[in-house]
């Protein structure tokens, strides 16, 4: 983070706000370095589709762009829906990964379009824009396989800043390659295969917006070992109830969703994590920390946790399958079953498919402010840290979006 922040700061003054500081600069660079603070934790919101994706990356650069652009509240708020939807429907419809290709891919013209909009450009700018963002800028699967670098992170982060220069550049009047998606050459021919993109289904009036279907993390881990983690507390709890101790543990088995496996449960890498990036998406130390800590936070990533030979070998005892009923979806969350196995033969499962915080169980105003609160930790006192959630409440209604985000910086 320090890296992203200080080389967005070293070019120059501009018109956007790096959040937490008080210097303001070009809006993509601003973009790009709030973006990665915002996924740095990667506790932040999910959309389950056919893929799974982190619509509120965008939000980042709907800020510096409506900063940049004194944009009102409701339009800050439309171009947050739209990078929204527009994500969301390609998730639907498109599968990058299947070619090998990164999830980032659907940022590009999710935030060139919304970008655009903050900059009020017509209908044949809008299709530049999109155009200039998706032809130089396609993101490799690699960023999710094997072991896992500070680039996971901010691959999202990384196609916010280039649609947001895209959109500039067409807004000066530069053209970009088309037909982008249905080209010879062009998007379905060489990254996604096929696609039927039905636009008339997207969002509108008396059509709900995707945006109502994303849920909010309340762990700091990749959105398929959400279930698991809970699924993995209460056999802990289990197993202690019934024999004392995790240690008469032989064997746990993890069952969880095809991506789930192929994500997060099938490289060698993700049994002996050496970063963060690569521990937050392994099921193994996911599910292991959360058994032995009745928890997972920040703070078990630390390096002295990713050493723990205890958690190290309690993982050496789990395997990870993927169950294709799971890819069926029946709850509001990708599920997973986990099941400890005693050295008596005795079997302790428990499944989880339903997460507060998804679909149909949203968190509460109150949960969301603790979850804000614990994240901010020391860093603010109390009675700043409440004024500061009222005014963002109170986003709707601001007429001073750059003192907003002047609120947020550490100096002050």
């Amino acid at each position: 983070m320090r890296i992203c922040r200080d080389v967005a700061l070293a070019s120059g003054e501009g018109s956007s706000t790096v959040i937490g500081t008080n210097r303001r600069i070009a809006p993509d660079l601003a973009s790009f370095a709030n973006g990665a603070a915002f996924r740095y934790y990667d506790l932040n919101d999910s959309y389950v589709g056919g893929l799974t994706g982190h619509p509120s990356d965008n939000i980042a650069p709907c800020l510096a762009v409506a900063e940049a652009e004194r944009a009102s509240a409701a339009e800050l708020i439309t171009a947050v829906v739209l990078a929204y939807e527009v994500t969301c429907r390609l998730i639907d419809v498109l599968d990058v990964t299947a070619r090998g290709w990164d999830t980032p891919v659907f940022s590009l013209p999710a935030v060139a379009l919304a970008a655009g909009k903050l900059m009020k450009l017509p209908p044949d700018k809008l299709a530049h824009a999109v155009s200039l963002a998706l032809n130089d800028h396609i993101p490799m699967g690699q960023t999710r396989a094997q072991s896992l670098s500070d680039w996971k992170g901010l691959a999202d982060a990384e196609a916010g800043r280039n649609a947001i220069f895209a959109a500039k550049l067409a807004r000066a009047g530069l053209t970009g390659p088309a037909p982008i998606f249905e080209g010879r050459k062009g998007l379905f021919q060489l990254v996604t295969g096929p696609a039927d993109v039905d636009v008339g289904a997207f969002g509108r009036r008396d059509i709900p917006f995707k945006i109502h279907q994303c849920g909010v993390k309340t762990y700091p881990a990749v959105i398929y070992s959400q279930t698991a983690i809970v699924a993995g507390i209460e056999v802990a709890k289990q197993v202690v109830k019934q024999v004392g101790t995790l240690d008469r543990i032989v064997a746990i088995e993890i069952a969880t969703t095809r991506r789930g496996h192929q994500q997060a449960g099938s490289e060698p890498e993700k049994w002996t994590p050496d970063t963060r990036e690569t521990a937050d998406h392994s099921l193994p130390y996911i599910t292991a920390r959360a058994m032995f800590d009745g928890d997972l936070n920040n703070d078990s990533y630390a390096p002295d946790k990713l050493r723990d030979p205890r958690i190290l070998a309690f993982m050496r005892k789990i395997t990870v399958t993927a169950d294709p009923e799971f890819d069926a979806r029946r709850g509001n969350a990708p599920a997973t079953r986990v099941t400890a196995i005693l050295d008596d033969e005795r079997r302790i499962a428990h499944k989880v498919d339903n997460m507060p915080g998804f679909v149909g169980q949203p968190m509460s105003r109150a949960d969301i402010e603790r979850k804000f609160r614990s994240n901010v930790g020391k860093r603010w006192p109390p009675v700043r840290a409440a004024a500061i959630l009222q005014a963002l409440w109170a986003l709707d209604r601001t007429e001073d979006l750059r003192g907003l985000l002047g609120m947020l910086s550490l100096q002050a």
